[in-house]
């Protein structure tokens, strides 16, 4: 299991995920934060990005919040 931190932009133009360090990405989405619309598009992203199931990827902490730590399995 590896443990990631994110920080999300939401309403974005274009979706987008940056390598900010290791275990830190800066991710865009053009979602917006209604209804869990932007946490699944994250999801997918994250996914797209490591050439991952996004059933692999878990919101561990920040369900609500733009900093979120996502567990991969």
């Amino acid at each position: 299991m590896q443990i990631i931190e994110v920080k999300v932009k939401t309403n974005a133009f274009k979706n987008e995920v940056k390598l900010i360090n290791n275990k830190k990405l800066f991710v865009k989405t053009a979602a917006t934060p209604e209804k869990g619309k932007a946490n699944k598009q994250v999801i997918l992203l994250l996914a797209k990005f490591y050439k991952i199931s996004k059933n692999q990827l878990e919101i561990a902490r920040g369900i609500k919040s733009k900093n979120k730590v996502i567990k991969i399995f």
